[in-house]
């Protein structure tokens, strides 16, 4: 079911590393090119066009796309108690983690008379992205909701592809989770379409965003990069994938366990056992093989393992399977050994890192209070997850008294000169000629 990768005897570096453990393929350029018409068609239309849309790509057609209040409060009334009792408890721990986040405004003093503070100022609006399709993602609303509004995100805007079972509207706990955090502005529409939406904004129907977040498939990754610049975005989120660094202590079910839990989600997530144990790797897959017969969604998840994608991965150490996983940049990355903690602060890129048999990747997905949107493909050697400081951009306010000035016209004419820039010279000794 899945394929095993042998490193041991092997000294990689880290590009040899990733190119023996080879991701999903998604062509994002080739999916560029395909939304491009949807683009366009949402830039110049209506809200026609929108509907128009929903209906050729979500199989319904919503009566209007902006989902109305009475339909919110609805869900939230109709919503199981069970549910919502289990969303609050994530809520709040979500909520505590991320005001933890909060960035202090600070003042540099370089001179007597001469400052510089840096401040931090959330945008003005953002859209939420919130996916559907094979599943419903109300811990998507948490996560991308409430660290927007610990920023101060004045204007918050939440889409979500319309569901034929619904009516036309996102699923009932998608409206309960956004009307359970005080989230009024929210639409039927999903895809590109949705980012393109708030990427222009439409006459009548929606303002144009700052910023987008929040996961999505290829066409929405597509979208996102088609419009950065018009927006800013979080992040080309990929499918979703998870690492586990093992050893012989490790648990072969609960190894099993978490690896299917990944690939549950799409055929082309990506589930890697990184381990020293060939014992380990053996019962894994003999665990596989029991467990993914007795899932739900057991032909999705046989695709995803059973896919390029997929493997376990023998090395010779656990310092190998850290060069490895370091490699790899996974977006989940558990660590089960025998000294998880230890070996976990030898971890430089990943997304999340779970530490320990009791910390796997489905209490992040929900209720750890971490966020979970994570940079897939790669992207953690150089991205971080989905926090506060996604939604802040930080400001500098120069202050510089006439002595302070005074003191560093010399120095700025000079360079000024050096660059050939005589004119921002001449912006500070015109101030010179001018002081008493």
């Amino acid at each position: 079911m899945i394929r095993t990768v042998d490193l041991r005897g092997r000294a990689l570096s880290k590009s040899e590393y990733n190119r023996e453990l080879p991701r999903a393929k998604l062509n994002v350029a080739e999916a560029m090119l395909v939304i491009q018409p949807i683009l366009n068609r949402v830039k110049t239309g209506t809200e026609e066009d929108l509907l128009s849309l929903a209906e050729e790509f979500d199989g319904v057609r919503p009566d209007t796309v902006r989902v109305p209040q009475e339909a919110l409060d609805k869900a939230l009334l109709e919503l199981d108690p069970k549910v919502r009792s289990a969303l609050e408890i994530s809520i709040e721990r979500v909520r505590k983690v991320h005001t933890d986040q909060i960035r202090a405004e600070k003042t540099t003093t370089l001179v007597d008379g001469g400052i510089v503070t840096e401040k931090w100022i959330p945008v003005d609006r953002v859209g939420l992205y919130v996916p559907g399709g094979r599943a419903v993602y109300p811990s998507s609303v948490m996560m991308n909701v409430i660290p927007a509004q610990i920023a101060k995100v004045q204007s918050i805007a939440v889409a979500s592809p319309p569901q034929k079972e619904c009516g036309g509207f996102p699923h009932p706990t998608i409206l309960a989770t956004c009307a359970l955090l005080g989230i009024t502005e929210v639409y039927a529409i999903g895809g590109a379409q949705a980012i393109a939406l708030f990427a222009y904004g439409m006459d009548g129907i929606c303002d144009k965003c700052d910023l987008v977040t929040g996961p999505g498939n290829i066409y929405v990754a597509a979208a996102k990069r088609a419009l950065r610049g018009v927006i800013g975005i979080d992040s080309e989120a990929g499918p979703t994938e998870i690492a586990i660094l093992a050893d012989s202590t490790a648990i072969p079910a609960e190894v099993a366990a978490d690896l299917i839990s990944q690939a549950e989600h799409d055929v082309i997530a990506a589930a890697i056992l990184v381990t020293t144990s060939v014992e380990l790797a053996d019962a894994v897959a003999a665990e596989l093989n029991v467990r993914v017969a007795a899932t739900k969604h057991s032909d999705r998840i046989r695709e995803a393992l059973g896919g390029v994608q997929s493997a376990i991965v023998l090395v010779d150490s656990i310092d190998q399977g850290l060069d490895v996983v370091n490699a790899y940049a996974a977006e989940h990355l558990e660590i089960q050994t025998a000294h998880a903690r230890a070996d976990s602060l030898k971890v430089r890129n990943a997304g999340a890192v779970f530490v320990g048999r009791f910390s796997p990747v489905s209490l992040g997905d929900y209720s750890a209070g971490s966020n979970h949107v994570l940079p897939t493909g790669g992207c953690a050697c150089h991205s971080s997850g989905l926090s506060v400081q996604s939604f802040l951009r930080g400001l500098h306010f120069i202050e510089y008294n006439q002595s302070a000035f005074a003191e560093l016209v010399p120095t700025v004419v000079t360079l000024a000169n050096s660059e050939d820039l005589p004119a921002h010279g001449e912006a500070m000794l015109v101030r010179m000629k001018q002081m008493p």
